[in-house]
């Protein structure tokens, strides 16, 4: 088994690419710490690496972000798990498979029309964007009064030092380009 590592933009995290498919397409799975990692035998293991303070399965990707080190030193350690994982042939969830994006979505009914809008550029032109850097952004929530849209970053793009530029200089101007209701965006 061969696996390709990428960099992404944030530095503290490293995607790591099996050659073959870990959630499948269109599904996601975060843990931002150990302690969501229970549903997860891969997510556990990488979490036994003392500097793992990250895990993202993506379609076809692990995105693994540290602590600290330094990645030739994390990285070998890394690549086992991920190796002896696929190997032995593992379940990469034992309990409910994914997260689901409609978790926690908050809007009125009557900006529903506004709200499809919204999750379909979001689908269609950001997730496949940010799922290169080894990330997925979520949309939450849409305030039709403020015009305010909620999106949650996860992977990579949590904590990167450019995803506030990504959001405000990137999917704000392309969200109020399209929908006009659309005001600002904001990470939660």
């Amino acid at each position: 088994m061969f696996i390709q590592t990428e960099s992404t933009p944030n530095p503290a995290t490293l995607k790591f690419l099996p050659g073959r498919q870990v959630m499948g397409e269109g599904a996601v799975a975060d843990f931002p710490s150990a302690e969501t990692a229970g549903r997860s035998p891969l997510a556990a293991a990488l979490f036994t690496i003392p500097e793992v303070s990250r895990v993202f399965f993506g379609a076809d990707f692990i995105s693994v972000t540290k602590r600290d080190g330094d990645w030739k030193h994390l990285k070998p350690a890394i690549l086992g798990a991920v190796m002896e994982h696929f190997t032995r042939g593992l379940p990469l969830l034992t309990a409910s498979a994914g997260e689901s994006e409609d978790e926690g979505e908050s809007y009125d009914a009557e900006d529903a029309e506004v709200v499809e809008q919204i999750k379909e550029l979001i689908e269609t032109r950001v997730r496949p964007a940010v799922a290169q850097d080894g990330g997925d952004i979520i949309f939450k929530g849409f305030d039709g009064g403020t015009g305010i849209v909620s999106l949650h970053l996860q992977g990579s793009c949590a904590g990167c030092p450019s995803s506030t530029m990504t959001l405000k200089n990137g999917i704000e101007n392309m969200l109020r380009h399209y929908v006009p209701e659309v005001t600002a965006v904001e990470a939660v």
